[in-house]
């Protein structure tokens, strides 16, 4: 690591450091960051994640620059680890600083937009800001869509309207740096992990729109659309799974008392109660991480669990006896049915407050 000293500039409102995960760069840059330095910026932090050995005159450059320093990456460990490089370093050097703010390096986000954000952080600096591309004009198809589905599974999970999930331009408070350093992501999920902590520890988040820059098919991007969206989702797929494992051992153990007994209601009323226990743990502790009062969220559930149970059993003798369809069939369709319903009373009435 450079641990070249860097003073603030005086005569300037305070602005929070500068964060740049890097990899594979061009003079664009240097461009970029020549542009910040103009500002009252007290440190600009880049990390070089790995690039190849072309880039490092680039990096060089960069490191010989009053208020600039470089912290290098011996392998290319992934964008989320670049920036928790950074946030660890910050932490370290420039612990009084009100946050940072983060900016892709491939000159995506305008010196004048990375400004806006600031200076609203410099007025809001316990609130996470985001500055959203409204993704106007020619966007590349892939973003547009990308963008679009993960903002409606992200606003149906977490209960939160984010405008932009992916955007790399975000003013982060350095209050909430220490929690970030634990996600165990290291690449482009790591952003998204950044939202879901931040809505659950009731974090404000601000949204200001920005100029939405991108080339002809996005050639310097290092996303891949595959695999990093896959990681992505699965921060949601993380919070369905509680839900999963505990409708398995509902069925298992409907399939076990329909068996011995063939009467659908008391299978049904064996399967919810002890899917019910394990999901109630499980969503309390893993999903919502709710520290509210334990026996009044019990109780809104309870009457939830018997709710359902009534809806389900109506559900499913009506699929059995009007459809003719298999009672294990039957079961799983009418808990298809009612997961969506479930989930998010669950979160909006008994763990989590509506965002």
């Amino acid at each position: 690591m450079n641990n070249k000293q860097n003073s603030p500039l005086d005569g300037k409102p305070q602005l929070p450091v500068v964060v740049i995960p890097a990899y594979q760069v061009d003079k664009r840059l240097i461009t970029l960051v020549d542009q910040l330095l103009k500002e009252a910026y007290p440190l600009i932090v880049v990390v070089n994640d790995g690039s190849d050995a072309d880039c490092d005159p680039i990096f060089k450059s960069l490191d010989k620059k009053d208020h600039v320093t470089v912290l290098h990456h011996a392998a290319n460990l992934g964008k989320g680890q670049a920036l928790k490089t950074a946030f660890n370093y910050v932490l370290l050097e420039k612990a009084d600083n009100m946050g940072v703010v983060t900016v892709d390096a491939d000159g995506q986000h305008l010196s004048t937009d990375v400004l806006k954000i600031s200076h609203n952080m410099a007025k809001n600096p316990d609130s996470l800001c985001l500055g959203f591309r409204e993704f106007k004009g020619k966007i590349p198809l892939r973003s547009r869509i990308g963008n679009v589905l993960t903002k409606l599974i992200f606003r149906f999970l977490i209960g939160k309207k984010i405008m932009d999930t992916q955007t790399g331009l975000r003013a982060i408070p350095i209050g909430f740096l220490p929690q970030l350093l634990q996600i165990k992501s290291t690449r482009y999920e790591f952003e998204l992990e950044i939202l879901v902590i931040a809505c659950q520890q009731k974090i404000e988040i601000m949204q200001i729109p920005i100029e939405t820059i991108y080339e002809k098919n996005n050639p310097t991007s290092h996303f891949n659309p595959l695999f990093d969206s896959i990681k992505i989702y699965f921060v949601f797929i993380r919070f369905l799974s509680a839900s999963i494992i505990a409708s398995l051992f509902d069925m298992m153990i409907f399939s076990i008392g329909f068996f011995f007994c063939e009467d659908v209601f008391i299978s049904i009323v064996l399967g919810r109660l002890g899917g019910a226990a394990l999901n109630f743990s499980m969503v309390k502790t893993i999903v919502f991480h709710s520290k509210r009062d334990v026996f009044t969220e019990l109780a809104k559930y309870s009457a939830l669990v018997i709710f359902l149970m009534l809806i389900s059993y109506t559900l499913i003798l009506n699929l059995i006896n009007l459809l003719h369809i298999n009672p294990y069939i039957a079961k799983i369709g009418a808990e298809t049915l009612l997961f969506l319903a479930s989930f998010g009373i669950q979160r909006v009435f008994i763990f989590h407050s509506k965002a």
